[in-house]
């Protein structure tokens, strides 16, 4: 059934899944276990403390945390009191945030007190940065500063127990299925981040379609290592979990340890995440040590997937089902997705077929351009970059290039921007680092163009060696040139111990440029 046809809205999911899974057990964070009733009841007394905060139909409502019951419990919360969510990227300085904030006019924002060693409240308040329509800033903690318009999250919770039940189900009553859900903005890799407008109708209907075509069950427990604020942590992990009735696992920061430790401890049945994830969890020293059996489930995506991943995944790891897929913020995070029944070499060489009632066709210039039910509504109060991104037609410009095979399965060549040309060939440093993937001495890798004063431009690799590995720049040099076209071979080769990643997985080329020209 159509999701958004079945729950209308997302705070019609939440009160859905409540009655429907009940006593099942919905969030493990730590030692605390709530179930779905409990969780419904959560959620309503945030949605009833926004409301007694001053949230209106509408308003902004910030959140800067990492994956913790409380980010699920205050999102919802808001979106349930008639917010549109607006989530903020951990990695964010005080600056970023406080950018976002005030270009999306927040009116409220929950965020976490201390996190890897960073306080998020000294961070905002040293930016700098005016902030005149943030009326209150909740700390997901026990303690917050001393000063007007900061207070504690009990203290926040309480704030609401003087608003009627009655009142809030009136406020959820009122949201319509087309009305704005949250704004995502985008990482912000290729300049200024964006915020992309997405509805609750759009959500509900595109991870009730994820959550079909990747087989999610009632009784899944699934491990969130993709963070809250990005649209898969956040859509296809919580929102999904709610649809189905399976576990949420929220694991704020990424390490491999952790990973095996939650897997064995939790019985985790279902593992999304970057290729790099599922990567180092194979290649883990300590791998043999955890009991693994209980996986079945991994969809990934974001970056070149090795064909002997997917391989190892199934062979090693006796994994029934892995998938790929691909999407964008600006598409509501899905555009295409493998199927169950998919051989190995589709789910690694491409990103699947679109999903139902989504049209994908390619420019002249090889741009995917993607057309359906998922496009934003535009980016928030910006209409020249909507105009720019979504033509008259509806179709939205992804940035990115890519090839459709005989079967209608797309494979993401490269973004637009990253292409290169070596002496009139164009270069798609995705093509050559999927290539350079196959040297066995080669766990990591990520091309760009540098420079050339006979070819214009040529390619750079940034490659991370696997442990133990010997392998020097001549050899990586001398290999490529037996196993790709001339043009596509790097110039150059620098080994670093890892690549610099944004939280949704993909490498931040940007970086990597700025330390070429260095």
């Amino acid at each position: 059934m159509r999701g958004d046809l079945e729950w209308g809205t997302i705070p019609g999911l939440v009160r859905a899944a409540a009655e429907r899974y009940g006593q099942r057990e919905a969030v493990v964070d730590g030692r605390v276990r709530v179930t779905y009733a409990e969780l419904g009841e959560r959620v309503e007394r945030a949605a009833a403390a926004c409301i007694a905060t001053g949230v209106r139909t509408g308003d902004r409502v910030a959140i800067w945390a990492p994956n913790t019951l409380d980010w699920i419990v205050s999102a919802l919360g808001a979106v349930t009191a008639g917010a549109v969510l607006v989530p903020l990227n951990t990695r964010f300085k005080g600056t970023e945030a406080a950018y976002v904030l005030q270009r999306s006019r927040a009116r409220l924002l929950f965020v976490t007190g201390t996190f890897l060693g960073t306080s998020y409240v000294a961070s905002l308040r040293r930016s700098g940065i005016a902030l005149p329509h943030l009326e209150k800033a909740v700390v997901l903690g026990d303690t917050a500063p001393d000063d007007t318009g900061w207070t504690t999250w009990k203290a926040f919770l309480a704030e609401g127990d003087r608003v009627p039940a009655a009142r809030v189900r009136a406020r959820v009553d009122a949201i319509a299925p087309s009305d704005p859900s949250d704004i995502i903005y985008t990482s912000g890799t290729t300049g200024r981040p964006k915020g992309a407008v997405i509805g609750h109708a759009q959500s509900l209907r595109c991870y009730e379609v994820w959550s079909e075509l990747a087989g999610l069950r009632e009784g899944d427990r699934y491990l969130v290592v993709n963070p809250f604020f990005h649209t898969f942590g956040y859509k296809a992990g919580i929102l999904a979990c709610l649809m189905r009735g399976a576990v949420i696992v929220p694991q704020p920061v990424f390490t491999v340890d952790t990973v095996l430790a939650n897997i064995a401890a939790e019985r985790i049945t279902v593992l999304p995440g970057p290729p790099t994830l599922h990567q180092s969890l194979l290649d883990h020293p300590a791998r043999a040590a955890h009991d693994l059996s209980s996986l079945r489930l991994v969809v990934t995506g974001a970056a070149v997937v090795p064909l002997r991943l997917v391989e190892r995944l199934r062979e090693e790891l006796g994994i029934g089902t892995v998938l790929t897929a691909y999407g964008l913020s600006e598409a509501s995070g899905i555009v295409t997705m493998c199927r169950r029944d998919d051989p190995a070499e589709t789910v690694a060489t491409t990103s699947g077929r679109p999903i139902p009632d989504t049209e994908v066709r390619l420019s002249p210039t090889g741009e995917v351009l993607v057309r359906g039910h998922h496009v934003m509504r535009g980016y928030f109060e910006d209409e020249e970059a909507t105009a720019a991104a979504i033509d008259e037609d509806g179709w939205l410009r992804t940035g990115d290039v890519g090839v459709l095979d005989e079967a209608g399965n797309l494979r993401i060549t490269d973004r637009l921007k990253d292409m290169f040309i070596v002496g009139g060939f164009n270069a798609y440093p995705a093509e050559i680092e999927q290539l350079l993937g196959l040297h066995p001495d080669i766990a990591d890798v990520a091309v760009v163009g540098i420079p050339d004063p006979r070819l214009g431009e040529v390619g750079k690799a940034f490659a991370v060696r696997r442990a133990g590995a010997r392998v020097t720049a001549d050899d990586l040099i001398a290999w490529s040139r037996r196993e790709m076209a001339n043009y596509k071979v790097p110039r150059e080769v620098e080994f670093v111990t890892e690549l610099p990643r944004n939280a949704s997985g993909k490498v931040v080329k940007g970086e990597l440029r700025d330390r070429q020209a260095v």
